[in-house]
């Protein structure tokens, strides 16, 4: 089911004490990461393997630091297994393609989800692994590579990626506690129209991340946005059933903090580009909500991710 946040509620909190508003939202995204790491602490005898997952621009990199301290408070350790190094050296012949003939580099194909599950299996039985490291630059998987990795009593390994929930990683440690996180909740109006979506929340995130860290204007993520959102549909939404938990990383403040970037990078890309009738309907929509300073929101929150000036390191 999905979550609405009121429109007149967001602004009236940010009139009255934007940082209190933007605190409360932090807190509560805390609350659920708690809630998250008790769970997790109840299964760490049966099976250490947490596979976290949810689609692009769902925060599930800072979701899985503050699961680590959260742990860490609890007093289990944790490490993290980058499912990023798992890509299979590229190969123009044997790439999976999408019905046009593209690169689909959203596929769970482009990764070598075997030797991730051996991995995972290896971990959970007290075993010591090699990761191997993959070169997103060259597009090369340089094999093992790096220091082992072993788990000692009381740790766990979180394991994050778009297709961590993914049957044939599942079937490896099927005790493994499933995550599943996305951004849901919608923004209505008095009248209970919905005027802002859970998906354009995470394609802001995505913007301005993408401007922000990996020098993409919105014009390219936009390019992209439409095969992501394809992935989305066949290769992770099928799975997200299957998590122990789910929840909303949707914050009530965001569109407020995430405008005052993404307005001018939505205005720029000129009209005929991708998805330009889509940029037509977010940006008019921006315009009803408050807008606010992004300095005071907190070091330490999931939305630095994807603007910058945090306490953690991607």
């Amino acid at each position: 089911m999905m979550n609405f946040f009121q429109l007149s509620e967001i602004n009236d909190a940010l009139r009255t004490d934007p940082k209190a508003f933007l605190d409360q939202c932090d807190a509560q995204y805390q609350a659920k990461i708690e809630g998250a790491a008790d769970l997790i602490a109840m299964r760490v005898s049966t099976c250490p393997i947490v596979l976290l997952s949810g689609p692009s621009g769902s925060g599930k990199t800072t979701t899985a630091m503050k699961i680590a301290e959260a742990l860490e408070k609890r007093g289990i350790h944790s490490q993290s297994l980058s499912m990023d190094n798992y890509y299979r050296t590229y190969n123009p012949k044997t790439s999976p393609k999408t019905r046009d003939g593209k690169d689909d580099l959203e596929s769970p194909e482009c990764l070598n989800l075997d030797l991730l599950g051996e991995h995972l299996r290896a971990l959970a039985a007290g075993k010591t692994i090699h990761q191997p490291l993959y070169n997103f630059a060259t597009r090369i998987q340089a094999g093992p590579i790096g220091k082992p990795m072993r788990l000692k009593d009381n740790e766990v390994a979180v394991c994050e990626g778009i297709h961590a929930l993914n049957d044939d990683i599942f079937a490896h440690v099927p005790g493994a506690f499933r995550l599943y996180i996305s951004a849901r909740s919608n923004v209505q109006d008095e009248e209970g129209k919905m005027i802002f979506k859970g998906t354009w929340m995470r394609l802001m995130r995505r913007l301005v991340r993408d401007n922000n860290f990996r020098g993409t204007d919105a014009a390219g993520t936009l390019d992209m946005w439409a095969n992501v959102r394809r992935g989305e549909k066949k290769y992770i939404s099928p799975f997200k059933e299957r998590a122990d938990l789910k929840f909303d990383t949707a914050f009530p403040s965001e569109v407020s903090i995430l405008k005052h970037y993404a307005e001018p990078l939505l205005a720029a890309v000129p009209e005929g580009a991708e998805r330009y009738d889509e940029i037509r309907s977010i940006l008019p929509a921006l315009e009803r909500f408050e807008d606010v300073d992004p300095a005071l929101l907190q070091p330490e929150s999931m939305l630095r991710e994807f603007i910058g000036g945090g306490v953690y390191h991607y």
